[in-house]
């Protein structure tokens, strides 16, 4: 069985510690693909960054979120997921490109998507992430409408810990039991 989770939200909402508690669990996990490459583009002094050139940088995580997307073999959860790339262009004002559409037609995900809401207590910004939290909670909101007219269900998150969160998250998908020592991917059938 595949079956690629994604959890969503804006920046600084709590998406990469709760992936981390999860990965903690046992499960397989994919890290952002975009905080990644901003270090990346960076290191190199590249224009390819999301605050200069926000359509070269959406295609360099289209590609490499795809590529994540396939290496998956099992139970997989995903920090962010294609359709947060077309979300991120709607609300930077970009024509969504023909590649990003015939990626989601090829990439598919567990219909329902767990977003972490706007959480200014724990916003935090940092060279990766450049939005103010009002910024955050406009992508928030552009990344809700986007998962929903693509058709997935989304479930809110509590503001809560992401033991506490990981834990909503398992027991809504019917996962009781931890991954079996070795094996990353072994979830209650």
């Amino acid at each position: 069985m595949v079956t690629r989770i994604i959890l969503t939200g804006g920046p600084g909402a709590g998406k990469t510690t709760l992936l981390e508690t999860l990965a903690g669990l046992g499960y397989a996990c994919s890290e952002e693909v975009s905080r990644r490459l901003i270090r990346e583009e960076v290191a190199v002094k590249s224009d390819c960054l999301p605050w200069k050139n926000l359509a070269c940088f959406a295609g360099k995580c289209l590609g490499e979120m795809e590529k994540d997307h396939h290496r998956a073999t099992g139970l997989t959860f995903f920090d962010r997921g294609i359709p947060d790339i077309v979300a991120y262009l709607v609300a930077g004002g970009q024509p969504v490109a023909a590649a990003c559409r015939e990626a989601l037609a090829r990439c598919e995900y567990h219909p329902e998507v767990w977003i972490a809401p706007p959480w200014e207590a724990i916003y935090q910004q940092d060279d990766e992430r450049w939005q103010t939290f009002p910024e955050a909670v406009r992508l928030y909101e552009h990344i809700s409408e986007t998962y929903l007219s693509l058709g997935f269900r989304l479930r809110e998150l509590p503001l809560s810990s992401p033991e506490e969160r990981a834990g909503i998250i398992l027991q809504a998908l019917g996962i009781t039991a931890i991954p079996a020592a070795g094996s990353r991917n072994r979830p209650d059938s």
